[in-house]
């Protein structure tokens, strides 16, 4: 880019880390995208080029240019043109521009303008499905879902007839595009070809002014905002065409426009640049901390070492992200499940008494001969699969209760404090957040009808409706009973098997791939039975190991989290000085 002095290009130019590195993460209703990310700092520099542009600030006036009032006297005559020679119709009246409508000052030469004064406006239309001869042309069909935020037309799989485009309204190469309703409204594009267009949508064909600066102008941060303050509506926002042709436009002179568009489209390139290196920077950053972590989980006892080595000479540099940090405590959590975390002591018990003190507790309860069958196979698989004191153990095993929820009826489901009624939401990074749309139900339809979806302070429970499968926490103590939905399981340990130590292996995904080969998913959703929770393989080693892996594994998750915590603070920060660098 040629250097400049202008004070706002600087603004740009010199601060361009301080634009990449305010990154933010999408909410789960992200507009149009599928990213998990949204590189906040280059949406908010679009913006400011954009109000820059029209606010006479993006690049120097020239006095000998013709003043914008020399031009709207040109547009204004070329209408009584096209009215006498009956191509259009006499507009009515627009009223005056009063001093206090006016959003800001312009540089001299300068002049406010309404939308319909700058052009020719219309609303599109939808010609009736029943009428076969209007559709399957050659003439695209544009609705919202084909303009981008960016302003890019995408190709649309309608298209009308001649035919067709008498039922609806039609395009041309330079009209301006804008979403007039719903939560799209104000996206904008220029059309590049022939094109017909829904009702979702208004249209100004431009008289003499650039196409490409009224695009630009009708883009920008504040006529967005002048869209929104006079539409109607607020879940679904709605601007019709006589009050979307009054907002205001600010027109430079005419031979002023082409230089503001060739700088605009110069800094916009330099934002799809800075776009396209972040989005690479930070993909490749992703591949290098899953490749090392991969490489830690895969090594074997002589290259374990070296492959710690390796990621703890560069922690500050790998572990930068909130993602970065997931990726490191799902990492730990699977060690801990391999046994690569912590070490058995030759004095622990072993594990077989375990295995037998957990059977001679579960056969107790068992009348069923079937039940008791199961029950003798699970104990000699177990106990056949020790190898250093750590056995292989279905959770069917050693959990005596493994079930799911029900949901009771609407009427059933309470606000006042009594029995608390779980749901997948109230599992919040791994943990029980009853504080989010708590719901209750009443004593007696937790005894009675939901008596077999109980739930008790220190059992385990996972969702097993996804995506995502597997979220897990631990029943606290905020209320002696608990129940939930059926989009939940839970597990009761017996036998002394820490509540912990099954939260924090079923907490790893190595735990669930044992079955997730085998999900069956309905309408969108991934979803585990209850045989499939039954059957998931838990490695057990004695209690005295379960205690270490939960302290080693206690401690290490609190410095996670930590972490976490100063690089939320600080992304939090990056997006509050890239907006205030905006501002």
């Amino acid at each position: 880019m040629a250097a400049s002095n202008s004070p706002a290009e600087q603004l740009i130019t010199e601060n361009i880390d301080i634009w990449t590195s305010a990154i933010k993460k999408r909410g789960s209703q992200g507009r149009g995208s599928s990213k998990k990310i949204e590189l906040y700092g280059i949406k908010k520099l679009r913006e400011l080029i954009l109000e820059l542009a029209v606010r006479g600030l993006l690049v120097p006036q020239d006095p000998n240019d013709e003043p914008a009032s020399v031009l709207l006297e040109k547009i204004a005559a070329e209408k009584e043109q096209l009215i006498k020679d009956g191509k259009i119709k006499k507009q009515k009246a627009l009223p005056e521009i009063s001093k206090d409508e006016k959003p800001f000052e312009l540089p001299n030469g300068w002049e406010w303008s309404r939308v319909a004064f700058m052009g020719i406006g219309s609303t599109g239309k939808t010609p009736k499905t029943s009428m076969t001869e209007c559709f399957n042309g050659n003439i695209p069909f544009i609705g919202p879902g084909q303009i981008t935020p960016l302003g890019k037309l995408l190709d649309s799989d309608k298209t009308l007839t001649e035919v067709g485009l008498g039922y609806s309204t039609e395009a041309n190469i330079g009209d301006i595009l804008m979403v007039c309703i719903g939560g799209s409204i104000g996206k904008a594009s220029i059309a590049d070809k022939r094109i017909s267009f829904n009702q979702q949508i208004n249209a100004l064909q431009p008289l003499i002014a650039s196409s490409g600066y009224l695009y630009i102008a009708m883009t920008a941060n504040f006529f967005y905002q002048s869209v929104l303050a006079s539409s109607t509506g607020s879940a679904t926002p709605i601007i019709n065409r006589m009050k979307w042709e009054e907002l205001l436009v600010p027109l430079p002179p005419e031979a002023e426009q082409p230089r503001i568009v060739a700088k605009v489209d110069e800094l916009m390139a330099l934002c799809d640049q800075l776009e396209q290196q972040t989005e690479s920077s930070l993909t490749a950053h992703q591949t290098l901390v899953e490749t090392l972590l991969n490489t830690l989980l895969n090594a074997d006892q002589n290259s374990f070492d070296p492959a710690w080595e390796r990621i703890a000479q560069h922690f500050d540099v790998l572990f930068t992200t909130e993602h970065s940090i997931d990726q490191l405590k799902q990492t730990i959590l699977q060690l801990a499940v391999m046994g690569k975390l912590t070490f058995p002591c030759s004095d622990d018990t072993s594990v077989l008494n375990l295995i037998e003190k957990i059977y001679e507790e579960r056969i107790l309860y068992k009348n069923n001969s079937k039940e008791k069958e199961i029950l003798e196979r699970e104990f000699e698989r177990a106990s056949a699969s020790i190898i250093k004191n750590r056995a292989e153990v279905k959770a069917r095993f050693f959990c005596n209760f493994i079930t799911k929820g029900t949901t009771p009826a609407k009427n059933e489901l309470l606000e006042e404090e009594e029995i608390p009624f779980l749901k997948v939401y109230n599992i919040v990074n791994q943990k029980l957040d009853f504080n989010y749309k708590p719901t209750f139900i009443s004593p007696d339809t937790h005894n009675k009808k939901l008596a077999r979806s109980k739930a008790f302070p220190g059992d385990v429970i996972m969702n097993i409706v996804g995506p995502p499968l597997g979220k897990v926490a631990i029943i606290t103590s905020q209320f002696p009973e608990w129940n939930m939905n059926q989009a939940l399981a839970v597990y009761r340990p017996v036998g002394g098997v820490l509540s912990k130590y099954l939260y924090y292996t079923l907490s790893a995904r190595v735990t669930l791939e044992s079955v997730l080969k085998e999900v069956k998913g309905t309408a969108g959703q991934d979803n585990l039975s209850l045989e499939q929770c039954r059957e998931l393989i838990i490695t057990l080693p004695s209690i005295e190991e379960q205690n270490r892996i939960v302290a080693k594994l206690e401690e290490l998750m609190a410095i996670c989290d930590t972490l976490k915590k100063h690089i939320s603070e600080t992304e939090a920060t990056q997006l509050h000085l890239a907006d205030a660098m905006a501002e």
